[in-house]
C-alpha cells in the first residue's frame, strides 16, 4: 500500500519539523513549505493525499490558498491555526477546508483528525490547473496568470476572480447574486452595478464584443455565462 502523501504548509519551521517527524514515523510521506504560492505550485505538479495548512502565511492567506485550490482540486485540507474565533473557523470551512485544528495541538489529536479526513474524503477528479479556450486564451489557476495570444493579460485581482469564476464553470448560468458572492464575498448579493462594471472591463481586456460575444454572454435579468468550450487536453 502506498504511503499517504501529505503537504505541510506552515511558516513555523519548528512546527514543520515536529509534524514531519511525527507523520514520517507513522508511515506518511511528508513535504513542507512556508509559502502559500509555493504550496499551490506543488499541488499543481504533485499528487498529494492531504494538506495541513496554516492560515497565517507570509504571502497568501490560508483562506485564499483554499479558495484557489478548490477551483481545480478536491484534495482534503486540514487547517492548523492559532485563531480560535468561531468566525475564522466558519470562513475556512466555507472556503473549502475539511477540518480545523487549533494550535497548540497534541500529535495524537492531529493524527486522529488526519485519519478521519482521509477516510471520509478522496481526491476525486482534479481539473487541469491550466485552462485553455479557443486556442489562444490560457488561465493558470495555480499561479493566477492569464495569457491571450501568448501575451500576459494584466487583470486587477477582482477582474481575475471574475474571470476565474466564469471559466471554471463553462456553459453554466452564473446569476448576479452567485457571482457577487463568489467574487466580492458573502456580504454582497444585490450590488449588480459592481458586476456590470467589471464585466465590461473584462470584456474590453479580452477583446470580447458583447454584440457578438466569443467568451461572455449576458442572460438578461439573470446573469452571465462563459460560452467558450475548454480546449482539449494535450496528448
Amino acid at each position: 500500500m502506498n504511503q499517504p502523501n501529505v503537504l505541510v504548509v506552515d511558516d513555523d519551521r519548528q512546527l514543520q519539523r515536529a509534524i514531519r517527524i511525527g507523520l514520517s514515523a507513522r508511515g506518511y510521506s511528508v513535504a513542507t513549505t512556508a509559502s502559500g504560492q509555493q504550496a499551490l505550485d506543488l499541488l499543481a505538479g504533485d499528487d498529494f493525499d492531504l494538506v495541513l495548512l496554516d492560515l497565517g502565511l507570509p504571502d497568501l492567506g490560508g483562506d485564499e490558498v483554499i479558495r484557489r485550490l478548490r477551483n481545480w482540486s478536491h484534495v482534503p485540507v486540514i487547517v492548523l491555526s492559532v485563531r480560535d474565533a468561531q468566525e475564522d473557523k466558519i470562513a475556512a470551512l466555507d472556503a473549502g477546508a475539511d477540518d480545523y485544528v487549533t494550535k497548540p495541538f497534541a500529535t495524537d489529536e492531529l493524527l486522529a483528525r488526519l485519519r478521519a479526513v482521509l477516510r471520509r474524503t478522496s481526491s476525486g477528479d482534479t481539473a487541469p490547473p491550466t485552462l485553455g479556450f479557443g486556442g489562444n486564451l490560457t488561465i493558470d489557476l495555480a499561479r493566477s496568470l492569464v495569457e491571450l495570444d501568448g501575451v500576459a493579460l494584466h487583470l486587477t485581482p477582482t477582474e481575475y476572480r471574475l474571470l476565474e469564476a466564469m471559466t471554471v464553470n463553462p456553459g453554466k448560468l452564473l446569476t448576479h447574486q452567485m457571482l457577487l458572492k463568489k467574487v466580492w464575498g458573502p456580504g454582497y448579493g444585490t450590488e449588480s452595478h459592481y458586476l456590470r462594471l467589471y464585466v465590461r472591463q473584462l470584456r474590453q481586456k479580452l477583446g470580447d464584443d458583447p454584440a457578438s460575444p466569443r467568451w461572455i454572454t449576458t442572460e438578461p435579468g439573470l446573469g452571465y455565462r462563459w460560452i467558450a468550450e475548454p480546449d482539449a487536453p494535450a496528448k
